[in-house]
């Protein structure tokens, strides 16, 4: 009884968590969920690039940290987001140093880093684990990957993003919780790299963590099969090449290849996107379906 009691306070000793998430939506939903249980009580932190798009080469190095930073830089300058301070995108490296010194600070600390079956989150995950080798056994991943989960009506979805799971659901998901192994440290790095030095401008979610690049212009069949001959508005193209695309990518990125198809005079753009998503219109080159046809001349020529 008394070898029980002395155990006690060894059993008790409470693991203090910080939650890694890579979307701000996730936040609200993962802090919903803690609300729920107390077992979960941990600061959400949020890795905010989108990794899944844009230059990688030598982004651990000031150098290929800058020359993403400032590709991230044109394309919101060039947006509705130009004056919201977003530029915080890339500026990562600072949560990373953060997060470490948190474990280094903290007895008994862990990071339980969230991702959902996109490319978004993998890549996050991916060029987040490469930095956090030397803290083996206090990394945990819950990758809700091609798992079942109940939506608000009561059916049965596999979610693809995490705030799409409801706060109570997260309780389930809790048990999916474990620590990275320490190969998976070797192997995700390496995959990682092997990514980084291939510089496609866009990376891809196959299945697992398998992710595949492709070129800049991957969503560029998006735009075309969606945008119509009609001059429309940009926020209404924008939403309606959301719903439609299987694959998602960010609106900042879409709008940067619509400029560049406008470039390639595949796509007519006018207005300006800088000053908000209904200052533009947007449309397929050439004359709109519904343009009059010109009444014939009756003058003859020789």
């Amino acid at each position: 009884m008394s070898e029980k009691k002395k155990k006690a306070p060894e059993e008790q000793k409470q693991i203090v968590k910080k939650h890694v998430v890579f979307s701000e939506s996730d936040i609200t939903v993962l802090n919903e969920a803690i609300a729920l249980d107390e077992t979960l009580a941990g600061e959400v932190v949020i890795i905010r690039d989108d990794f899944a798009v844009g230059p990688l080469g030598t982004i651990y190095e000031t150098e290929g940290y800058q020359r993403r930073r400032d590709w991230w830089k044109t394309l919101v300058d060039a947006s509705p987001y130009n004056t919201e301070g977003l530029m915080h995108l890339a500026d990562d490296r600072l949560t990373a140093h953060h997060l470490k010194k948190f474990l280094d600070d903290t007895e008994d600390s862990q990071l339980w880093i969230w991702a959902g079956q996109n490319a978004h989150d993998v890549c996050g995950y991916y060029w987040l684990i490469t930095q956090l080798k030397e803290y083996s056994g206090r990394i945990c991943i819950l990758y809700l990957n091609n798992l079942p989960f109940i939506n608000e009506k009561g059916g049965i979805f596999y979610p693809a993003y995490l705030h799409q799971i409801q706060p109570k659901e997260f309780l389930k998901a809790k048990k999916l919780c474990r620590k990275v192994m320490p190969s998976e440290f070797e192997v995700d790095s390496d995959e990682w790299m092997k990514l980084c030095a291939e510089e496609n401008g866009v990376r891809v979610l196959e299945g697992g963590k398998k992710l595949v690049g492709k070129g800049y212009d991957y969503f560029d069949k998006d735009i075309l099969t969606t945008v119509g001959t009609d001059w429309q508005k940009g926020h209404k193209a924008m939403h309606q090449i959301l719903a439609k695309m299987k694959v998602k990518t960010g609106d900042v990125y879409l709008l940067w290849r619509m400029r560049q198809l406008q470039e390639l005079e595949e796509l007519d753009l006018q207005g300006d996107p800088a000053k908000g998503w209904k200052e533009f219109e947007v449309k397929l080159k050439g004359t709109p379906a519904n343009a009059a046809t010109p009444e014939p001349s009756n003058t003859v020529t020789a």
